[in-house]
């Protein structure tokens, strides 16, 4: 039986990685039933330091009391044999297995399983906690919000009272997230103590009892959530005091940059994705594009870029028909492209910075002669772009995969900027970003604005495109409901356009 734990403490975390202190002298606390919020910016630590208390890091120094009494977590299987689960931000999850099958992998000791039995078990944690998931479910079935259930489900039926949650509502929808909060409040209030992890503020003060904020590694505050604000959480989280980005000045739109006639595409499971949009997008232009993740949005990115092929169509880039040009000759031909994947799509982990921030003009000058790259041409644009666009690194040679989210956002977006395109396409590029790096890439969007780029926008983040767009065009099931000027349109029209309601009644 696994003992309850009534009070955790971390003391004097300290956690080293080449050129990076990740955690220095962190004290954190927590006890039945508390929902504590670990806040902070990309590449604070608060990732770092979760991973250590679930025995996937060890801190060169510091301590962990469990009840009062000193513990060594060498391994995920010795915390979990305390009471300690972890469900991680990208899901651990075998997509070919069922939900009890994923549940009870590992546990077995011998080649007989009892399915039935387990399957019972698993029941009785969805009854008591209300996470209504079907045992007999294959994962790859499951919505992301559902799979998320499953990874709680998995650390509850191994014996978890602590449970640690990883950025949860990073790949969630706004109903999905919900849910969870409702969901997490109920397992507080049955006894069970949650840390989460997070930089989203307004779930952070909807859920949690405390807040403890890092910033470069260090505690920098801890406060009672009934006793703060969202304003003072960001000014803590930052350091200063932060100022929203706004569209301002008058909109005079210059020459059609990008523009769309009637475009018909598939999607991955060879249904229809894009249904005949049509739409433009002008020099100094920021165009919305707002919807319901899955009603196209990935695939009208992929074609603008030459990612997906068209079935029907025609799109025009900077006065010519890009339609059937290659991805490298639409690159030539000026788009910019920052891609909902910024790990796989917009860079290779592997390659270090410089190589990334020179990916698309590495083999023309300055950076290469003939067939040779000029290193020091190429290491003064790279540091400069580095300085410039305020990218957190140990080095250039630094893998870029090692980077957290937000500085892997600003090399895409130092690339892509300083390439000076015509038209920049940017699918989500504040998902998963905290306050100040999203605060960072709305100024270089509307910097971009200012400069004659043609942007289209791609968020489902109402608020970024109310303040950011000049325009905002609304996708349902791969057609485009209206396009709008953003001063005849607020949340409320734009939530029954993404629901299909053309009209009001």
């Amino acid at each position: 039986m696994v003992e309850k734990i009534e009070h955790l403490e971390m003391c004097g975390i300290t956690k080293r990685f080449p050129g990076v202190l990740s955690n220095n002298k962190v004290n954190i606390h927590i006890k039945t039933g508390e929902v504590l919020a670990i806040l902070g910016e990309n590449g604070a630590g608060k990732t770092t330091l979760m991973n250590i208390l679930y025995g996937l890091y060890q801190p060169e120094s510091g301590k962990i009391l469990l009840n009062g009494k000193h513990v060594s977590i060498n391994s995920p299987r010795e915390a979990i044999a305390l009471g300690i689960g972890m469900v991680h931000q990208h899901f651990m999850l075998v997509p070919t297995l069922t939900v009890c099958e994923n549940v009870i992998l590992g546990l077995s000791k011998s080649f007989l399983v009892d399915l039935k039995t387990a399957a019972q078990k698993i029941k009785e944690i969805t009854d008591t906690y209300g996470l209504a998931i079907n045992p007999d479910a294959f994962v790859w079935q499951l919505s992301v919000g559902e799979q998320q259930r499953v990874e709680i489900i998995k650390a509850l039926y191994r014996g978890a009272n602590l449970l640690i949650l990883d950025e949860p509502t990073a790949v969630l929808t706004p109903q999905e997230s919900n849910e969870l909060i409702q969901l997490l409040r109920n397992m507080a209030a049955q006894g069970n103590s949650i840390i989460l992890i997070s930089h989203k503020l307004h779930e952070v003060m909807a859920l949690s009892d405390r807040v403890t904020v890092l910033r470069d590694g260090e505690v920098c505050a801890d406060v009672l959530t009934r006793e703060t604000t969202q304003e003072a959480l960001a000014q803590l989280m930052v350091g200063r005091k932060m100022a929203p980005c706004k569209r301002e000045g008058t909109f005079s739109p210059g020459q059609t940059v990008l523009e769309l006639q009637d475009v018909f595409a598939h999607g991955d499971k060879g249904t229809e994705a894009l249904a005949g949009v049509s739409l433009t997008i002008r020099e100094g232009e920021i165009l919305g594009i707002a919807g319901v993740s899955g009603n196209g949005q990935k695939e009208l990115a992929e074609v603008i870029a030459g990612l997906r092929h068209l079935s029907q169509g025609k799109i025009t880039l900077n006065g010519k028909e890009s339609t059937k040009m290659s991805p490298a000759r639409i690159i030539q031909q000026g788009l910019g492209y920052i891609p909902e994947d910024r790990l796989h799509v917009g860079s290779i982990p592997s390659f270090n910075i410089w190589e990334n921030l020179i990916l698309k003009d590495h083999n023309h000058p300055p950076f290469a002669k003939h067939t040779f790259l000029k290193k020091k041409a190429i290491m003064a644009h790279s540091a400069s772009l580095v300085a410039t666009y305020g990218v957190k690194t140990p080095n250039l040679e630094t893998a870029t995969g090692r980077l957290s989210g937000g500085n892997i956002q600003r090399v895409i977006l130092a690339r892509e900027i300083t390439r000076s395109p015509v038209a920049l396409v940017a699918a989500y590029p504040t998902r998963g970003l905290d306050i100040g790096a999203t605060e960072y890439l709305h100024s270089k969007l509307l910097e971009a604005r200012k400069n004659g780029i043609g942007v289209l926008l791609i968020s489902e983040d109402l608020e970024e495109l109310l303040s950011l767009c000049d325009n905002i065009a609304v996708l349902y099931e791969g057609s485009v409901m209206k396009v709008m000027p953003v001063e005849a349109t607020n949340e409320r029209i734009l939530g029954l356009l993404m629901a299909g309601i053309a009209e009001e009644t």
